[in-house]
């Protein structure tokens, strides 16, 4: 059984501590600060066999040096395994990740699949395990990323394929960023009922200091508005905001965002 653990970092991030029955052996996923896992590996008695890495900003990958150098301490000298975009220069990367693949984590003898969704990042990844989605910057609770470098069509294509995962599988983002999220999205869409509900949820998640996180994919499809360029009441609001009539999803996909991007 997969058991998983966040561990949360800077002001905003988690990274992702991925366990297997009583195997000390873990996994972690975008460890922007080295110190959070150390201390939780030492606290727990664990041994880091790898990193899984969704991209190359700074708050998901500034720990992997320090953890390597920890880990190699303590394991004679062996380097652990470090899983990244090939695409993106990301120092410590020995797993190069070329294009969508399966692959098994080395000492989990876990399942892995891989999405290239590009958007946020040129070379972002998301990684699927069992039902459990690691998507990074590109899919939050209600929201989506920031188009740092990619275009609105790639990530707007990007949302659409996580989109078409099961209902039931576990989004594991890597920011709290939900409360703020559903902000907006009530903005667009006020009368979504389950939108209404899951604020609520989440405002006292949060007033408990506990993580808003993991979503579902069948939630997200009902309350993410960025999932939702295609139903009438996101594209009326859209319309009445922009004062246009844009011909194709994506590009309301496209003034969603900038929309967001303004409040």
């Amino acid at each position: 059984m997969l058991t998983i653990i966040p561990l949360p970092a800077f002001d905003d991030n988690y990274i992702w501590l991925i366990k297997q029955d009583d195997n000390p052996s873990v996994y972690v996923i975008d460890p922007g600060d080295a110190n959070v896992v150390i201390r939780y590996l030492q606290q727990h008695q664990l041994n880091l066999a790898g990193i899984l890495i969704t991209h190359h900003h700074i708050d998901h990958v500034g720990g992997i040096t320090a953890l390597n150098a920890f880990t190699k301490q303590h394991n004679n000298n062996v380097p652990i395994a470090v899983y990244g975009p090939a695409t993106e220069n990301i120092e410590g990367i020995n797993q190069p990740i070329y294009n969508e693949k399966n692959m098994t984590l080395k000492n989990l003898n876990i399942e892995v699949n891989i999405f290239a969704i590009p958007g946020h990042t040129l070379g972002h990844i998301a990684y699927l395990i069992g039902d459990n989605l690691f998507c990074g910057d590109t899919l939050f609770s209600a929201g989506c990323g920031r188009l740092f470098e990619g275009t609105p069509e790639q990530m707007h294509s990007s949302l659409t394929t996580l989109s078409q995962l099961p209902d039931d599988t576990k989004v594991f983002c890597t920011h709290e960023y939900t409360l703020a999220n559903l902000k907006f999205a009530l903005l667009v869409d006020p009368n979504n009922i389950d939108l209404q509900r899951y604020q609520e949820q989440v405002a006292i998640q949060r007033q408990n200091n506990q993580p808003s996180l993991p979503s579902t994919i069948g939630l997200e499809r009902k309350i993410n508005p960025f999932l939702r360029c295609h139903f009438d009441t996101i594209q009326h609001a859209i319309q009445q905001k922009f004062q246009q009539l844009p011909l194709k999803e994506s590009t309301f996909f496209a003034l969603l965002r900038q929309w967001k991007d303004t409040v």
